[in-house]
Parts: structure tokens; C-alpha cells; sequence
């Protein structure tokens, strides 16, 4: 199983999108301060997360909501509610 996730900062309404195969992990990663990109963001929660059989596919998933800023809006409404 591989995932494609988002994590959200605590102190902002900052998200991160990403793709692993162990969820926990990674997480686990985020919040030690391992990650350069998410470091300062810390304490970061899962906000969102979907499964896929294949690593190519959560990687293609992840690449598709970074690049289409449409699709990356409509998710975050559905993770956070309507942006008034």
C-alpha cells in the first residue's frame, strides 16, 4: 500500500501534500523536524490521506494536486470547509 497525504501546521493554515508507503513514519519524520520543507511548520497533524495499490500512482496523485491548483483548492475546502 502506498499513500498519498496531507499534513496541516497547527499555527497556520499551511498544508503539505506528499506520498509515502509507511504513513506513520513519515509523520513521525514531519514532527521530529527531519523534513527541511515542513521543519518550521511543526506540530503537524494529518489532515487528509487516500490509498493506492502502487507507489507510480500515489506519486502521480501527488504530482497532479502540487501542479493543479484547482484540484488542490477543491480538496483543501473539503478538508477545511468552505474559504469565505
Amino acid at each position: 500500500m502506498y499513500f498519498l497525504y496531507i499534513l496541516k501546521g497547527k499555527k497556520e493554515n499551511w498544508h503539505y501534500i506528499g506520498s509515502t508507503s509507511d504513513i506513520t513514519n513519515r509523520i513521525h519524520e514531519h514532527n521530529a523536524g527531519e523534513v527541511r520543507s515542513t521543519k518550521t511548520y511543526r506540530p503537524l497533524t494529518l489532515a487528509y490521506q487516500e490509498e493506492f495499490n502502487s507507489k507510480s500512482e500515489a506519486r502521480k496523485r501527488e504530482l497532479f494536486l502540487k501542479k493543479t491548483a484547482r484540484a488542490r483548492k477543491e480538496l483543501f475546502e473539503k478538508i477545511n470547509g468552505p474559504i469565505v
